[in-house]
């Protein structure tokens, strides 16, 4: 059974790193002693260790150990025997590239789908998606598919914010969702900071204290309250 978190963000304003999310993911990881981080993303280019050192930081404080998938002299197997899995955000460019290079994907889809449990922060929520074509990240790299993992039969669009008038002049962000569905049919998540998506085998919630808005080729789109299950989005 598919347990998984995906999460707009990693940090709230005003927080720090993954604490609004401390009931959750104490949950999600309540049978694990060691879990696995995938640092690949590297946000504002800080090394694996650099990050994984940050990630350990707030799993110390739950009593959960962490370990860089980055250490491990086998990655595939590492994921195979992983109690549980975290990926967190940084470019979804950069990420996707080092998965698919490291041919990882198929991998990690395959213990996701078999129930260990994952989280997913910003980058490391968009790869749970269809693909990464709905991500706010520059493509400072070339990956060689944008082909992601497909767990959750959606797109999804982390850091979905709206539209500030009279400042921001350029493309909003449904301008850019609309834009992708010019050409494609999946339905996009637009998750605003401090919401998540809850998958629980064939169950899918929406979580956290905003609305999400939901959006779908050749339709208006809709705003979601909390707690909305979203098991027949597709």
């Amino acid at each position: 059974m598919k347990k998984i978190i995906l999460a707009s963000t990693s940090t709230l304003h005003g927080e720090s790193y993954l604490t609004y999310l401390e009931k959750e993911i104490t949950q999600l990881f309540q049978n694990a002693k060691e879990i696995i981080f995938i640092p690949y993303a590297r946000p504002g280019g800080i090394s694996h260790e650099e990050y994984t050192q940050k990630a350990s930081a707030f799993f110390n404080q739950i009593d959960l150990k962490i370990k860089g998938l980055h250490t491990f002299e086998n990655p595939e197997i590492a994921l195979q025997q992983a109690q549980g899995i975290f990926t967190g955000g940084g470019n979804t460019f950069l990420l996707v590239k080092t998965l698919h290079e490291l041919n990882l994907m198929t991998s990690l889809k395959n213990v996701i789908l078999k129930g260990t449990p994952y989280l997913g922060t910003s980058a490391g929520s968009n790869i749970v998606g269809l693909s990464m074509q709905t991500t706010n990240d520059m493509p400072i790299v070339y990956p060689p598919s944008f082909q992601t993992l497909g767990c959750v039969p959606f797109q999804l669009n982390p850091h979905y914010l709206d539209p500030i008038e009279g400042k921001h002049m350029g493309e909003t962000r449904e301008t850019r969702i609309k834009e992708f569905h010019a050409f494609n049919s999946a339905p996009v998540v637009g998750l605003r900071e401090g919401n998540w998506i809850e998958v629980k085998g064939t169950q899918m919630f929406l979580r956290g204290n905003q609305n999400t808005r939901i959006f779908k080729q050749g339709k208006e789109a809709v705003e979601l309250p909390p707690n909305t299950d979203i098991s027949n989005l597709k």
